[in-house]
C-alpha cells in the first residue's frame, strides 16, 4: 500500500471509531439515568477494573495494554461526565502528585477541585459539595500520612478505589544548576529525595513549603532559586527540568484513597480497610488479630494511632485481601468484634495496584 492508500484507510477507520464511540457513550448515558434512578452511584470501580481487565485481554497488539487503558481511562471519563457532573475534591494545590492521581483515576472530562487540607477534602464529600475525594495515605519511603488515618474515626465516607502512583520529583529551575542558591521543597519530598540533595546540592538553603506545587511557584519568581516537583508543576510555572528521579528510592510510590458513600461490588480481587480498638487487658491485641489466622485471612498492613479520648487508648488500621461479602472476611470481621470495643469497615474496594 502507498502512503495515500494507508491514509485513506485511516480515515475510513476513523470515521467507525467515531461511530462506535457515540454509540457506547449512548449506552453508557442510558445506563447512568438508571443508576440516578435507583440511587446509585455512578462511578462504579467493579465494571471499570472489569472493563480494563476485558480490553487487555482481547488487545492483540501492536498497542501496549498500558497505552490502550490510557484511551479507555478518556473514553470511560467523557462518558462518567455525560452521565452527570461529577466534581471529584483533591488535596491541593493544582499540580500536585495528588491532583495527578486524581486524573489518573477519572480522567480529565471531570470537575476538580483543589482544597487546602484533607479535613476539607473529606468535608466536601460528606457535605454533598464533591461526588468523590482523593487524599493521601501512605508513601512507600516516608509512610503513612496520619491526618487521612485520622479523619476515618468519625467519617461516615467509605474507600471506594486506591490509587497507587509513582512519585517522580524533579530539580526544577529557570537557573542553572550551579547558579541555585535556595531550594524550595515540601518536608515529604524533601524526605524522599534527601541523600541527592546532599550529594548534589550540599550548600543550598533549603526552605520548607506546604507544597511541591507551592515550591514550584515561588522559585518560579527567584533568579536563582530551584524547587522539587512534579513535570507537571513545571510545566505550569514554566520551570526547566535539571534533573528528573531524583528520589532516593527508585520505586517510590505513593498510595492515595477514593472517597465515598458506598463501597462497590466484590470483583473478586479486593481490599478491605477497616480500623478497630481493643479492650485494656493482656493478650487483647493477639485474640483479635487471631480472627484473621482463623479464617486464613491475609493481612497486608496494621498501623496504630492514638485514639485522642483517652490516653493509652489506640485504634488499629489494617488493610487485608478480600471484600466485606466474601464470607471468609464477613466471618473474620465478626469474630473480631467479640475480642475489641468499636470494629469499622472503611471499605472494600478493587485491589488493582
Amino acid at each position: 500500500m502507498s502512503l495515500i492508500d494507508h491514509r485513506k484507510a485511516i480515515d475510513k477507520i476513523d470515521e467507525q471509531i467515531v461511530q462506535l464511540l457515540n454509540e457506547r457513550t449512548r449506552h453508557v448515558v442510558e445506563i447512568g439515568a438508571i443508576k440516578l434512578k435507583s440511587g446509585e452511584e455512578i462511578y462504579a470501580p467493579h465494571r471499570e477494573r472489569h472493563i480494563l481487565n476485558r480490553i487487555c485481554k482481547l488487545n492483540p497488539g501492536p498497542l501496549t495494554n498500558e497505552s490502550l487503558k490510557a484511551i479507555y481511562r478518556e473514553i470511560m471519563s467523557s462518558a462518567l461526565a455525560l452521565e452527570k457532573t461529577l466534581t471529584i475534591a483533591y488535596l491541593g494545590p493544582e499540580a500536585t502528585f495528588t491532583h495527578q492521581a486524581a486524573i489518573r483515576r477519572f480522567g480529565m472530562s471531570l470537575q476538580y477541585v483543589a482544597r487546602k487540607t484533607i479535613t476539607d477534602v473529606f468535608n466536601d464529600v460528606s457535605r454533598g459539595r464533591a461526588d468523590y475525594g482523593v487524599v493521601p495515605v501512605e508513601n512507600s519511603t516516608e509512610g503513612v500520612v496520619t491526618h487521612t488515618l485520622d479523619m476515618f474515626i468519625d467519617s461516615d465516607l467509605k474507600i471506594v478505589s486506591q490509587i497507587v502512583l509513582p512519585i517522580q520529583h524533579c530539580l526544577v529551575a529557570k537557573c542553572r544548576r550551579n547558579q541555585i542558591k535556595r531550594l524550595y521543597t515540601h518536608p515529604q519530598a524533601l524526605g524522599q529525595c534527601r541523600m541527592w540533595i546532599q550529594n548534589n546540592l550540599p550548600q543550598v538553603e533549603i526552605v520548607d513549603t506546604s507544597s511541591t506545587t507551592r515550591a514550584a511557584e515561588l522559585c518560579s519568581s527567584e533568579p536563582y532559586a530551584a524547587a522539587i516537583a512534579s513535570t507537571l508543576a513545571a510545566e505550569k510555572y514554566k520551570l526547566n527540568i535539571l534533573a528528573i528521579d531524583i528520589q532516593d528510592n527508585v520505586g517510590n510510590a505513593t498510595r492515595f484513597f477514593v472517597l465515598g458513600r458506598q463501597c462497590p461490588e466484590p470483583t473478586g480481587n479486593d481490599r478491605t480497610s477497616l480500623l478497630f480498638s481493643i479492650q485494656d487487658r493482656v493478650g487483647a491485641l493477639y485474640e483479635s488479630l487471631a480472627a484473621f489466622r482463623k479464617y486464613k485471612i491475609n493481612m497486608t498492613k496494621i498501623e496504630s494511632r492514638p485514639s485522642k479520648r483517652k490516653a493509652w487508648e489506640y485504634y488499629f488500621f489494617v488493610d487485608c485481601d478480600g471484600h466485606i461479602k466474601d464470607p471468609k472476611v464477613a466471618k473474620a470481621v465478626e469474630t473480631l468484634q467479640k475480642h475489641c470495643n468499636f470494629v469499622k469497615i472503611l471499605g472494600s474496594y478493587p485491589n488493582s495496584e
